[in-house]
């Protein structure tokens, strides 16, 4: 199997590469990155004779399908996904090239989905959103449905620490998804909510416990309905350990200083060189959490199973990138078009939690009647 990873130098990437470099069955992978120097240098620590690096723009198309032509995967991991998602699917359509993102914006997710009939032609197979969430959220989130009768409601949290990753196109995200108005799922409707709205204490156990999480825009609300059939609310709320930075962050949208790429550009250069006093502001536990609550029925009696994982972001997010695109190489998706991987014949929520399993993340699950 021979795969490109592209944005392969950043943080989230640099854990999937790592890890298919532990696969006996890929033979090659590619560091593709804006920022070739970094990931020479990356590629140098890693010392693999299987690994090779190239230069990549997502802005230039015709380059970008040259590149990505040949390899069997594509594993997208270049952020922000707002400016970048489409660019990157369209290059890989155009390459005829199986590809899997970490995309975590619902706008982004949104707009590839259209070209679904286009990637259906061309028989490849797009899974956008395959990181910690969207991705482990939304396959917690399938194992529940499908475990479950008469799933009604799906709740997800993610809660992060300011010190669990240090990435610029973390902090544009962050600024991003905290601005202007969010997607949810209410009585069977796709409805927008101001984002930074209704905060709510989540407990996400373990090292984590318990965060402020509130309205944010992630993919879930957009895709769980449109796979998990009959689901009549799926909510989203995410937020920092360190809630001070909730609270500036929310303020800074609230100023209009965040409401264009140019904008979130500028203010995230800002942003990323105070991190170091930034992160002084709070409690930062330095890893990360998601928790999934899903509410259905079990052997006629009312059901809410709770689903939660615990670890650091770039495992989180790196190894599920890392496990859609060894699954895809190796013939375990039997769906081909643009689709999240909750959909049918995408990722199986059993052999997913098992890989993730293998690599030490472990999904701890409950049942309350």
């Amino acid at each position: 199997m021979k795969v490109i990873v592209l944005g392969g130098a950043g943080e989230m990437a640099a854990r999937a590469v790592e890890d298919l470099l532990t696969q006996d069955d890929v033979e090659e992978v590619v560091l593709a990155d804006i920022n070739r120097d970094k990931a020479a240098e990356f590629a140098r620590q890693l010392n693999s004779s299987r690994i090779s690096v190239t230069d990549f723009d997502a802005e230039d198309h015709e380059d970008a399908v040259q590149k990505i032509k040949g390899y069997d995967v594509a594993c997208g991991a270049v952020g922000p996904f707002y400016r970048f998602e489409k660019k990157v699917v369209s290059a890989c359509l155009g390459a005829g090239v199986d590809y899997v993102s970490i995309c975590d914006d619902h706008d982004a997710i949104k707009s590839v989905l259209p070209l679904d009939d286009q990637a259906r032609e061309k028989g490849v197979a797009v899974i956008t959103g395959m990181g910690w969430t969207p991705g482990m959220s939304n396959l917690m989130a399938c194992e529940g449905f499908r475990e479950l009768g008469n799933v009604r409601e799906i709740n997800v949290y993610w809660g992060g620490s300011a010190g669990d990753s240090e990435g610029f196109a973390v902090i544009l995200h962050t600024l991003h998804i905290f601005d202007g108005v969010v997607p949810v799922f209410i009585d069977g409707n796709e409805i927008e909510v101001k984002a930074g709205s209704e905060p709510q204490k989540v407990d996400f156990g373990s090292s984590l416990g318990e965060v402020f999480t509130y309205n944010v825009g992630h993919p879930e609300p957009v895709t769980l309905p449109r796979y998990l059939t009959g689901v009549q609310k799926v909510t989203l709320k995410g937020g920092l350990k360190e809630n001070s930075l909730n609270h500036l962050t929310r303020c800074l949208a609230s100023l209009r200083l965040t409401g264009t790429p140019r904008k979130k550009q500028v203010l995230g250069k800002i942003v990323n060189s105070s991190m170091p006093l930034l992160k002084k502001l709070g409690p930062s536990t330095g890893c990360s959490g998601i928790r999934v609550d899903v509410y259905g029925e079990k052997d006629g009696e009312k059901c809410h199973q709770v689903y939660r994982a615990v670890d650091r972001m770039k495992n989180l997010t790196g190894l599920p990138l890392a496990v859609g695109a060894l699954m895809l190489g190796r013939g375990q998706v039997s769906r081909t078009g643009v689709f999240a991987p909750e959909a049918e014949g995408g990722i199986s929520p059993h052999t997913f939690r098992e890989e993730l399993s293998s690599r030490g993340i472990h999904i701890e699950k409950k049942e309350y009647f």
